[in-house]
């Protein structure tokens, strides 16, 4: 699995017009699944993307977690992180996991992180989304399983 981790001020996405997910303060991440990913490596990225420590303390270093500030988790799709553009000028998505595949491990994804973390918004899986982002810092972080 890939992602892609901002962390924003605010965020929001919206589909045909309509908001479907919103947060505050926290993180927007971006979620790719690839061809062999698993559940356990789902899980894994996401108890690393719940103690990252990429929130300022009160000292402004970057040293607290999107828990530890009671931050919001906004989640989605987002295969096209699977690009490979190593060839030509057309990027190939072939290492993305087949779409039934994409849409379990990110439910699966989601699930966890409601399990885990009071406040988690999403997107909407193969939908055409826009997603909008007031990125903080700006810090943005890619993870990969």
């Amino acid at each position: 699995m890939k992602l892609l981790l901002q962390r924003v001020r605010q965020a929001h996405v919206a589909v045909e017009g309509e908001t479907i997910g919103a947060i505050g303060q926290g993180l927007l991440v971006l979620v790719c699944a690839e061809r062999g990913d698993t559940e356990d490596q789902a899980d894994r990225l996401l108890a690393k993307v719940l103690r990252l420590r990429i929130f300022a303390d009160e000292a402004g270093k970057m040293n607290r977690s999107v828990q530890d500030v009671g931050g919001g988790l906004l989640l989605v799709s987002q295969f096209t992180l699977a690009a490979d553009t190593s060839s030509g000028n057309r990027p190939g998505f072939s290492g993305a996991a087949a779409p039934e595949d994409g849409r379990r491990l990110y439910e699966h994804f989601v699930d966890r992180a409601r399990a885990l973390h009071p406040q988690v918004a999403t997107g909407r899986f193969a939908a055409d989304m826009q997603v909008h982002l007031v990125n903080d810092g700006p810090v943005t972080i890619p993870m990969q399983a």
